[in-house]
């Protein structure tokens, strides 16, 4: 029985309209149409379609003086006025008081070296110049009593009250009374003269700045033996190496072929490996009269027309000598382009963007000539990546290679 209703909720394959491939069959028909579109789609991207080798340009800042340079030579930043400071004095330095970038004003103490003795030695000569000078005031008055006592016994033997013995006596003391102040005098001249001797001695402890700069590098520590020659075991000559910030220049060195083309005050423009966004004005300050014949150069020194904090000494810098000043105008850079890289759409101009691995139809705004390049006003920035060739075979969208991959 039970047997009799399992049978009964069988589906009975042999009804009519029944088809056992139907269904596979709609569902392969779905999925082939989806793939046709899907590969459709594919194909409109042009994932199907080779990529294009092209050559690339890069979009980059163009300074309008570089039209009329005449010449470009490299060089470093070079202090004209630089000094070792050293003590004239050996001795143990005891106190420092700058380090690399302090700003020092000339005559402005900034080490010291141990000075105890000196300090001794001119307090005993300060105290021989009192003494002197207390010494000179007892001849003195020694004198002027001798003076008086000589005079009135000239008098007095005039009048016959005293013997010629007497006024013999007090000329006598007068003339001695008289050497003794010139001793005096003479003692004094010499004690001072050691107390400026012992001023002297404590100034060579003093190391001073000789003038107006800034400290480069620490040449000794506290407790170095400091010496002016550092010919000592161990000894340093230098305790810190300074420069005039006021007298940087660039030392460029020139080809004796192309050394016609630079002359005395010819304007220059200075651009510095370390500030390559910034562009300073200059002018040839000396042509120094001779060669390095190693080299077949000439030395020239090219001094800067403003100031900057942001200068130091050797510094690498490239120097561009000009045939004319820079204008008010010329001093802002320029975006700028190969020209070839320009193309023709629709009656405007548009260069093909790099994106990835695809180009962007991207119209520009196309300013005048600057050189061999062409400025762009609107449209790219300094650093992007456009095509150069082949410009016929793209169109927005295609999908490239440039010749580094």
């Amino acid at each position: 029985m039970a047997d009799e209703d399992l049978k009964g909720l069988r589906i009975d394959k042999t009804a009519a309209g029944y088809r056992p491939g139907r269904r596979r069959k709609r569902l392969v028909w779905w999925l082939g149409a989806a793939g046709a579109v899907l590969i459709a789609g594919l194909a409109a991207k042009g994932l199907f379609t080779p990529r294009v080798e092209v050559e690339t340009a890069t979009v980059s800042l163009v300074y309008p003086s570089q039209t009329f340079t005449l010449l470009n030579a490299s060089g470093y930043v070079v202090a004209q006025r630089k000094s070792a400071v050293a003590a004239k004095a050996t001795g143990r330095l005891v106190w420092l008081g700058v380090e690399e970038g302090s700003r020092v004003r000339a005559g402005e103490v900034i080490a010291r070296l141990e000075n105890e003795d000196v300090t001794a030695t001119r307090a005993q000569a300060a105290a021989n110049l009192v003494n002197a000078r207390a010494t000179r005031e007892q001849a003195e008055a020694e004198l002027k009593d001798a003076t008086l006592a000589f005079n009135r016994n000239k008098d007095l033997l005039a009048e016959g009250v005293v013997a010629q013995a007497d006024l013999d006596a007090s000329e006598a003391r007068y003339r001695k009374a008289r050497a003794g102040v010139d001793g005096a005098v003479a003692a004094v001249n010499a004690a001072r003269a050691a107390l400026q001797g012992a001023d002297v001695a404590i100034e060579y402890t003093l190391i001073r700045a000789p003038f107006d700069g800034v400290v480069l590098t620490k040449d000794a520590d506290l407790g170095d033996i400091v010496t002016p020659i550092g010919a000592a075991v161990n000894a340093k000559a230098a305790v810190v190496t300074m420069a005039d910030m006021g007298s940087l220049q660039v030392e460029a060195d020139v080809s004796e072929s192309n050394l016609e083309k630079v002359r005395k005050d010819q304007p220059c423009e200075i651009q510095l490996d370390a500030l390559p966004e910034t562009r300073f004005s200059g002018r040839v300050h000396m042509i120094v009269p001779t060669a390095d014949r190693s080299k077949a150069t000439v030395l020239v020194k090219v001094g800067f027309d403003d100031k900057d904090s942001r200068i130091l000494p050797e510094m690498s810098a490239r120097v561009a000598f000009l045939q004319r000043a820079v204008k008010a105008d010329e001093k802002r850079p320029r975006t700028a382009v190969n020209p070839a890289a320009l193309v023709k759409r629709d009656n405007r101009e548009c260069i093909y963007l790099i994106k990835g691995e695809r180009v962007k139809e991207t119209p520009v705004t196309v300013g005048g000539r600057i050189g061999d390049q062409v400025e762009i006003l609107a449209g790219v920035k300094a650093g992007d990546k456009v095509a150069l060739k082949p410009l016929e075979r793209l169109k927005d969208g295609t999908r490239i290679k440039t010749a580094e991959k």
